[in-house]
């Protein structure tokens, strides 16, 4: 009504994708109607700009100065909304960034296999966790509708794809704590097939998760360094890598290591978004499962990651977990933690934020701080490379605690003292998330309380 050609999908995309759409059509933005990662009391608008990624934040505070406003628009008339198929122009170029046709051929079943032969031997599980990544990867290897018989011989499943607004109960989040059927799953399948591995999106597929064939989960920090290595070993890629605030330090050591440039940043895509239209970025990644990768978007993208892992198991011949344990035997061991608080009152958590900057402990478990550093929250640095770091979040009334320590023990000890250092932030019924990003080179870290 306000002389705007408008565009509708026809049905339920990913936010990559409608973003992808934004730059093929050659429109001025997006609006994508979504909860993302978060419970689905979430829902609202995210705005995507004409390059394809996130509205820069001033942009985004104009806008909601304009609505406070109320002003006056023109509410009828006009030419009719515009259906469209987002779809297949997306899939035809993630199909330029990993090929397809030889992934597909290396893992379809093939005729006259020996019985001492397993083919496939890597089948991918994908967990769309209910939500608009329903059905994208069976889509690329062109089958019009989600592959959802595990019965053999077969390379790819899809579970969870049935529309549910309330995702089945859950966060659509692609952590540990709720991926257990997926986990189940691949470690059955994986009696079959030896290199039988998960991948779960987020509600609107643009965050990734995955699971080993021995069930164990495999976090982003770990994706973000296998696709690192991938992109500069495998693809010949250069350019910088930017981590946030709480990503782990092995994927800093991984970037040095091949001599490239690193970026951190403070929590949240935008800010890798904009260093990824600035400066030359190979890869950006966040805590969150986020990952941008050069040549495509500025923009984090499930789908596009899940074929990368896919074409890194394929190619290498080897489990995650097995690549993992060769970045961990290269670099060192990495273990890693987290817990959530829910508060009523945010400036509770203002006020122990403050507190810890202006008087931070001299040490915790006998090793020494090194460094307060205030990018984003509160990040206690210590002489053996652990780090503890505490922020409030973005998006939910909770105070983070992340840990990152050589050992098992060590990260405890660290959320311990976060813990007992955050007494009285919570409601007096605590609501804790724990240890969805935990990992390690031989076996899961178990959750913090357990």
């Amino acid at each position: 009504a306000n002389g705007f050609r408008v565009l509708l999908a026809r049905s339920a995309a990913t936010t990559p994708n409608l973003s992808w759409a934004v730059k093929q059509q050659g429109a001025q933005g997006a609006f994508i109607i979504t909860a993302s990662h978060n419970p689905a009391e979430y829902n609202g608008f995210k705005l995507k700009a004409n390059f394809g990624g996130s509205v820069p934040p001033l942009d985004t505070a104009d806008i909601e100065r304009r609505l406070a406003l109320q002003q006056v628009v023109i509410k009828e008339g006009g030419r009719p909304v515009e259906f469209f198929d987002p779809k297949n122009a997306y899939l035809a170029h993630l199909q330029r960034l990993v090929d397809i046709e030889v992934l597909r051929a290396g893992l379809m079943p093939r005729r006259g296999a020996t019985s001492k032969l397993h083919w496939p031997d890597l089948l991918t599980i994908v967990d769309s966790m209910h939500g608009a990544g329903a059905g994208y990867m069976s889509l690329i290897f062109g089958y019009p509708r989600p592959l959802i018989d595990l019965a053999p011989p077969q390379f790819l499943a899809e579970i969870r794809t049935q529309r549910d607004p309330l995702f089945g109960g859950t966060h659509p989040e692609p952590i540990r704590s709720n991926l257990g059927m997926l986990m189940d799953i691949v470690k059955r399948e994986a009696n079959r097939y030896p290199m039988a591995m998960g991948i779960a999106f987020d509600g609107d597929g643009d965050r990734i998760g995955a699971i080993d064939g021995s069930g164990e989960f495999i976090n982003s920090h770990q994706i973000l360094a296998l696709l690192l290595r991938h992109l500069v070993e495998t693809k010949g890629w250069s350019g910088g890598v930017v981590k946030t605030f709480s990503t782990s330090r092995l994927v800093e050591k991984l970037a040095r290591c091949y001599g490239l440039p690193v970026y951190e940043v403070p929590i949240g895509f935008k800010y890798i978004c904009d260093l990824m239209l600035r400066e030359d970025i190979l890869i950006g990644g966040e805590e969150s499962g986020g990952i941008g990768i050069k040549n495509h978007l500025p923009e984090r993208d499930g789908i596009l990651c899940g074929l990368l892992l896919m074409e890194i198991a394929s190619m290498r011949g080897k489990s995650l977990k097995a690549q993992v344990n060769e970045l961990h035997d290269k670099f060192g061991p990495a273990y890693y933690d987290r817990f959530d608080l829910r508060t009523t009152d945010r400036s509770i958590i203002s006020e122990k934020l403050k507190k810890l900057e202006e008087s931070p402990p001299l040490g915790i478990d006998g090793v020494r701080v090194t460094e307060v550093q205030t990018l984003d929250g509160v990040k206690l640095l210590f002489a053996d490379e652990g780090w503890l770091l505490f922020r409030a979040s973005g998006t939910e009334p909770l105070l983070r605690v992340y840990a990152e320590a050589a050992e098992p023990e060590r990260v405890r000890r660290l959320l311990r003292f976060g813990r007992d250092f955050a007494k009285g932030v919570a409601m007096p019924q605590e609501t804790e998330q724990a240890s969805e990003l935990s990992y390690n080179s031989g076996g899961s870290l178990p959750a913090s309380g357990q």
